[in-house]
């Protein structure tokens, strides 16, 4: 999907409900006209003691976090480029250590998302509002190679991914990001409050 009239891709998404947002959610998914936006604030991440051995597999192409930690600074810059969001993430940790996490959001004719951390896997996400929340709920993912595009069930992968985000205030939001495989239970999470800081005041 083309990002027309300078919206956002979750504007585009979300049709007629984008109007349903509080202003908080919206400043979290607005970008300036050079297509970018920047939040800081501080995120939380668990996982059980089974998941560490497959975290640092996945970190090694990208995927996820493979460290636990409780209110790590963390900011979050995203820019557009050619109807493509790109997020940037910096968790820095007590020990001075600072994890990037990368991915690369995009959105289907069917106004599904999917998000790829590297050039071949995505979690394919269905965003809708709510009440006051905005909720993505995972319908399976995806390995792209090439022009092909490799449907997996959740079962086969990490589970069934569920976010969910609620403003605080005009420029503030909270949200809580979990990954549940029916067979390992919760295998990952991560949540924490944010602050928007630019963004397009559309």
């Amino acid at each position: 999907m083309n990002n027309k009239n300078n919206t956002s891709l979750m504007q585009q998404a979300l049709g007629d409900q984008w109007n349903l947002l509080p202003n908080g959610l919206k400043a979290h998914y607005n970008h300036d006209n050079k297509g970018s936006n920047y939040s800081e604030g501080v995120l939380t991440v668990g996982y059980p003691w089974f998941m560490q051995w497959p975290l640092s597999l996945l970190r090694l192409i990208g995927a996820l976090l493979n460290r636990r930690g409780k209110d790590l600074k963390t900011t979050v810059r995203k820019s557009m480029k050619d109807g493509q969001q790109y997020w940037i993430r910096k968790i820095s940790y007590s020990n001075g250590k600072v994890i990037t996490f990368n991915s690369l959001l995009t959105t289907t004719e069917d106004h599904i998302f999917i998000e790829y951390t590297n050039r071949f896997l995505g979690m394919r996400m269905k965003a809708f509002v709510d009440g006051k929340q905005l909720r993505y709920e995972s319908c399976g993912y995806v390995l792209k190679l090439g022009k092909l595009m490799i449907q997996i069930p959740e079962w086969m992968a990490l589970g069934h991914g569920s976010i969910v985000e609620i403003a605080v205030n005009d420029s503030e939001f909270e949200m809580d990001f979990r990954l549940k495989h029916f067979l390992f239970g919760e295998v990952f999470f991560y949540k924490g409050r944010f602050k928007t800081l630019s963004n397009k005041n559309n």
